[in-house]
């Protein structure tokens, strides 16, 4: 995984032929083998340092976490004198 840009998250890799028994079906198969590329465009308030990826079973999971929103300025309160 690299990011591009500062914006624009791009996940790489290559998957390899793998033979099955018959009884092995398939619902939907994106490419049976070869080189793949995706790329991502990340929203402006995705905390890009804290980017995480796991491969567990063959299923990458990509976590791009949130940056809170800022609070709100609160009300000062300015104390008046009388004199």
């Amino acid at each position: 995984m690299q990011l591009e840009n500062d914006n624009v998250l791009t996940i790489t890799g290559k998957r390899k032929r793998e033979e099955h028994g018959p009884d092995v079906k398939y619902i939907r198969m994106e490419r049976s083998a070869g080189n793949f590329m995706r790329k991502f465009t990340l929203p402006a308030n995705a905390d890009k340092e804290a980017i995480s990826a796991a491969c567990h079973d063959g299923v990458l999971t990509v976590t791009v976490p949130k940056i809170p929103p800022p609070e709100p300025p609160r009300p000062r309160t300015i104390e008046v004198t009388v004199g």
